[in-house]
């Protein structure tokens, strides 16, 4: 009696450690539901239209971007409702590290060139921050001639800059907004009533109507703009085939950066102002690819 009790004692303080050492297993592969996993695909593309969205590109992604743009459709069909005329804007983008993008361009409207910087400063997280918050920067430069000669006309009388900070959520598997004030200083201005200094507020969103489509839309409310400008709107489906972003649009913005959008979008919608455009976005992975798991 007294050997059969001593062995199912020893039994018991063999099994002891091994149900701990399991149950110890079984916490790791629970799932930690405070875990702050990182949200991510707001959006398809880093732009939403026209404006640069909260999304980053990954390191080493090179993003080469063609932006088009045809006339105004209320010239009618001896313009082919504007499909006879066009601008364009080449551009490439470059994702340095995960909160860090770069880009350059160059647009046929004035021949001007462009550039950003784009860093994130905070990024949604399931479990933790609400908002995903990037603060872009940019300058941009006119090529094209005078259109009046003028002998105190300087090089840095070409110049713009921009600065925009964007704070936007994505609030479910369907929906993303974005907020984008924004600030914009021109060293030239080309009438009296305009001004150096602009402010603008800007709204952007998404919404998902399938796995590989969305419906997007930006629009600005621009403070201060001279009589015959109007607020810049864009309305448009975006359409992700393998490596590439298809955006179709309409929209009344004249240019394709912040400089000429803001300031110089002499169409109106109410007046038929319209312009069909498209961009193309084609991502190359041209660095060492590094996986970022995020949620969504």
């Amino acid at each position: 009696m007294f050997t059969r009790t001593l062995l199912f004692f020893a039994c018991m303080a063999m099994s002891c450690p091994l149900w701990a050492q399991d149950q110890d297993l079984l916490r790791d592969v629970a799932p930690d539901k405070t875990a702050k996993t990182p949200v991510g695909s707001a959006f398809k593309s880093s732009r939403v239209i026209m404006s640069q969205s909260i999304e980053m590109l990954k390191p080493g992604v090179l993003d080469f971007r063609i932006l088009h743009r045809f006339g105004n459709v209320n010239q009618g069909a001896k313009e082919f409702f504007g499909l006879d005329q066009a601008t364009i804007r080449l551009g490439f983008d470059y994702g340095i590290s995960r909160n860090l993008t770069v880009g350059i361009g160059r647009g046929s409207y004035r021949k001007e060139l462009d550039g950003f910087v784009k860093g994130k400063l905070l990024q949604q997280q399931l479990n933790g921050s609400p908002l995903s918050v990037v603060l872009v920067g940019g300058a941009t430069l006119i090529t094209a001639p005078w259109a009046v000669e003028n002998e105190k006309y300087r090089f840095g009388h070409r110049m713009a800059y921009f600065t925009q900070l964007l704070a936007g959520s994505k609030f479910s598997d369907a929906f993303s907004l974005q907020l984008m004030p924004t600030y914009l200083h021109r060293n030239l201005v080309p009438t009296a009533t305009d001004r150096n200094n602009l402010f603008a507020a800007g709204v952007g969103g998404r919404l998902k109507v399938s796995k590989r489509s969305s419906i997007n839309f930006d629009y600005y409310l621009v403070a201060g703009k001279p009589a015959g400008r109007y607020n810049p709107l864009s309305l448009g489906v975006d359409i992700e085939t393998g490596g590439h972003v298809f955006q179709l649009h309409l929209t009344n913005a004249v240019g394709m950066n912040e400089r000429v959008f803001l300031t110089e979008t002499t169409n109106s919608w109410g007046k038929g102002d319209i312009q069909i455009g498209f961009n193309i976005s084609r991502a190359f992975q041209v660095g060492k690819k590094r996986e970022v798991k995020t949620k969504w």
